[in-house]
């Protein structure tokens, strides 16, 4: 059994119908259960081409029997599934579903790094995860979420009320 977190963005389309069925799929795919969602964020693009549309980005905990790497292979299928093409980094997307945290597992391989190698630096990650999760410490970082997103402030990430 595996606590996991997962972070939810989209900028194309329907962004919050994206978001919505990242999760029905995320969750008819992994049994996943015990599942707490965050709020969802309007936030400002990071990175990629310039005049893109902001994001809608939101996090969720939940816990599964899956293994790291299997669940990833069903965050990208789900991914594929809602229309996602990867053709660079930090493109528009119409769902990105980045695995964060497992546990208190740290994991390098070819394929994964967890926990995820820049949330710490992302305060549209933070926010939302700092919500559900505030005293999940990081591994490798031994600082929790809540402690992370506080230092890393708020800018560019404006809640909007609505919920997955």
């Amino acid at each position: 059994m595996h606590r996991y977190a997962i972070a939810l963005g989209s900028n194309l389309g329907d962004r919050l119908a994206y978001l919505r069925q990242g999760l029905a799929l995320l969750l008819q795919r992994t049994d996943a259960f015990e599942l707490c969602s965050s709020q969802v964020y309007d936030t400002d693009p990071v990175g990629g081409p310039e005049g893109q549309n902001t994001y809608l980005n939101a996090a969720v905990t939940f816990k599964s029997r899956l293994e790291p790497p299997v669940l990833l292979e069903h965050l990208l299928a789900i991914e594929r599934q809602a229309g996602r093409k990867r053709h660079r980094p930090n493109e528009p997307r119409t769902l990105d579903l980045d695995l964060l945290l497992c546990d208190a597992l740290r994991l390098q391989t070819p394929a994964l790094t967890l926990p995820h190698p820049r949330m710490h630096l992302r305060a549209f990650v933070l926010v939302p995860l700092a919500e559900i999760a505030p005293d999940w410490v990081v591994p490798g970082l031994e600082q929790s979420v809540g402690a992370l997103q506080a230092r890393l402030g708020t800018a560019g990430v404006r809640p909007t009320g609505l919920r997955l």
